[in-house]
């Protein structure tokens, strides 16, 4: 949630916070502002003589983008920051930065301070006035408290009296020549170019100007200069520490000429399903080094634990199937946001695997935390690198998926199921749980998976002309079986995200036991019905729900000549092995949402009260 961005440098900073906060957009956010240190002089002054304007607005960053294209402000340093409402309303007042009472210095946060009545309380019995609702505005009087000559040692000393979570950014008019950064959880990344130094919350915020980046780690301070970055664990020790180039550009981060990110990343999938296999499948084998276990300890796991959130619960489901049919060990799957408060049971022989997209979900480190104080060990698979669970965890997968700028999860969604399903194919053939035949019969489905998926976005008309029929409908129930239980559940959080309309999604099974109460003539009923083991009584529930005077949608395998008899609309997707429809018919209901949402003129890249990266609690 929230975005950050700062600069230090000899280039003039406005249009580098603007141009970054943009980038960020998609973290999801209220309000945006900027503070830049403006010299008095510019002739002379440079970071001498000088004053931090601050520029802010509630809404789009296009309201603050406007507001800096008609002002005058320009520097060579400064602050830029997206808001998501915790404490207090989406309001001017409320948007970051925030300043002390001389206002000399300038702070912006992503995160909650938790004990901030009792600071607040504290610092108006010293004199201090504040003029917001928020946490944050707590954090420039306090370094105001604090500082003594030293920006970055009064940043030291606020970190020891916070509680919660955050990554803080501050500048001062009397220390001109620095930056100086924080982090408690929240993500916090240095960028380094020839022209000057930057802070950014995520990677796409800078990489027009860098591809070098440092991560700063959970209680340490940084401090940036023009020219230097120094780094400083939490006792306040310097710490040397390498640079990595990412691998990503800018042009990745781009629409393309596609008309929003979510139909980019939707299109995106054959090829980062691809590079999910890449290295990993090839020429008919199998190479998983990566999950850093031996032959020994593949055969000795008693059983597997998942924790995950949202979209990634659902990849958590998948691979539970897989792994238990092919590799014969138990899987428990639970919500991260769960998982830590039910006292959970770790044994020796489990592996604990956390999925997360961004690698920041603060449940999901949370849980990992909690595991591995019971001994567990952690793998990850994540799609950033560097990301806090991949630096926290033993092993970490990468799903290479490429950046993913929606909010909701496409792209880096089938990526985690492609990882599953390499795993637990894996483990099949180390544990000899999966005949030869069997074996070669998957890995041969995986290799002609990205083909299928691009078969169906070939032919992604037909959904949107199924979605224009359809999208006056107030209530849509998303049924499914076995591997399309998971889609089902999948399909109706991405219609909720996008299109705010009330969408459930239920094992068919159950439907008798609650759901079934709701279908009528108003209800539009999306059935996932492939060709598989349950495919006669996914056939019996779609009936009984046409009963009911439903609209029935059914996603059904190539050549289904029965589905059609009980179906309003249809749309035919490849065949394939039973286990892989699990990918391959989350793609339709991906497009079927994003065009519902389109037609109800939804916003899909920026949904309302949603953040790509849920980094509070």
């Amino acid at each position: 949630m929230c975005g950050i961005v700062a600069y230090i440098g000899n280039r003039n900073c406005k249009n580098i916070l603007i141009d970054g906060l943009k980038r960020l957009e998609y973290r999801g956010y209220d309000s945006a502002g900027i503070a830049i240190m403006v010299p008095q002089d510019p002739k002379r002054d440079a970071l001498g003589n000088v004053t931090i304007e601050v520029l802010k607005e509630a809404g789009k960053i296009k309201e603050l983008a406007g507001q800096a294209k008609e002002s005058r402000i320009d520097g060579k340093c400064g602050i830029g920051h997206t808001r998501w409402a915790t404490h207090g309303e989406p309001t001017k007042i409320n948007a970051h930065p925030h300043q002390d009472c001389s206002g000399k210095i300038a702070v912006i946060h992503n995160g909650i301070i938790e004990n901030f009545d009792e600071l607040r309380s504290e610092l108006k019995e010293k004199g201090h006035k504040f003029i917001s609702d928020t946490d944050t505005e707590v954090l420039p009087h306090m370094l105001e408290e604090y500082y003594d000559g030293d920006l970055l040692l009064a940043m030291q000393r606020l970190m020891g009296r916070i509680k919660g979570s955050g990554a803080i950014v501050a500048m001062s008019v009397d220390s001109p020549g620095e930056i100086i950064g924080a982090r408690i959880t929240s993500p916090l990344i240095v960028g380094i170019s020839r022209d000057g130094n930057f802070l950014a919350s995520d990677m796409p915020a800078v990489l027009e100007h860098t591809r070098n980046f440092i991560v700063i780690n959970d209680y340490e301070t940084v401090r940036l200069t023009a020219n230097k970055v120094e780094i400083f664990d939490n006792n306040g020790k310097p710490i040397e520490r390498e640079s990595f180039r990412a691998s990503w550009s800018i042009t990745s981060a781009e629409k393309s000429g596609y008309e929003d990110f979510m139909l980019k990343e939707i299109f995106e999938q054959p090829y980062g399903v691809k590079e999910s296999m890449r290295g990993r499948l090839s020429n008919g084998e199998l190479h998983f080094d990566e999950l850093g276990l031996n032959s020994k300890q593949i055969k000795d796991i008693k059983k597997v634990q998942i924790i995950a959130c949202g979209t990634s619960y659902h990849a958590a489901l998948i691979g539970k199937q897989v792994i238990e049919r092919w590799a014969k060990i138990p899987v428990e799957v639970d919500l991260s946001s769960e998982y830590r408060y039910r006292d959970p049971l770790v044994d020796e022989g489990y592996l604990f695997v956390a999925i997360t997209q961004s690698g920041e979900t603060i449940d999901t480190l949370a849980a990992i935390r909690e595991a591995k104080s019971k001994g567990a060990k952690v793998m990850a698979i994540t799609n950033v690198v560097g990301s806090t669970v991949a630096r926290e965890s033993d092993s970490v997968i990468y799903t290479h998926a490429g950046p993913e700028i929606g909010v909701c999860a496409t792209k880096t969604f089938t990526s985690q199921i492609i990882i599953m399903y390499l795993m637990g194919l894996y483990f099949g053939k180390i544990r000899g749980t999966l005949k030869d035949a069997d074996y070669k019969k998957i890995i041969d489905e995986l290799h002609v998976i990205p083909n299928k998926i691009q078969n169906i976005l070939n032919r992604a008309d037909e959904l949107k002309e199924v979605a224009r029929r359809t999208f006056k409908h107030t209530c849509f129930l998303f049924l499914g079986r076995v591997f399309g239980l998971p889609a089902a559940l999948e399909g109706a959080l991405k219609l909720k995200e996008i299109s705010y309309i009330h969408a459930e999604g239920y094992p068919a099974g159950e439907m008798k036991h609650g759901p079934i109460a709701l279908t009528d003539a108003k209800t539009v009923v999306v059935g996932i019905i492939p060709d598989d083991s349950v495919y006669d009584k996914m056939l019996s529930n779609i009936q009984e729900v046409k009963a009911r005077k439903a609209s029935i949608f059914s996603i059904i395998s190539e050549g289904d000549k029965n589905s059609g008899k009980y179906s309003d609309y249809l749309f035919e997707i490849p065949r394939t092995i039973e286990e892989l429809y699990g990918i391959l018919t989350i793609i339709p209901l991906q497009l079927y949402s994003y065009y519902i949402a389109k037609n109800l003129g939804k916003d899909v890249d920026q949904p309302r009260n949603l953040a790509k990266s849920v980094t509070v609690e």
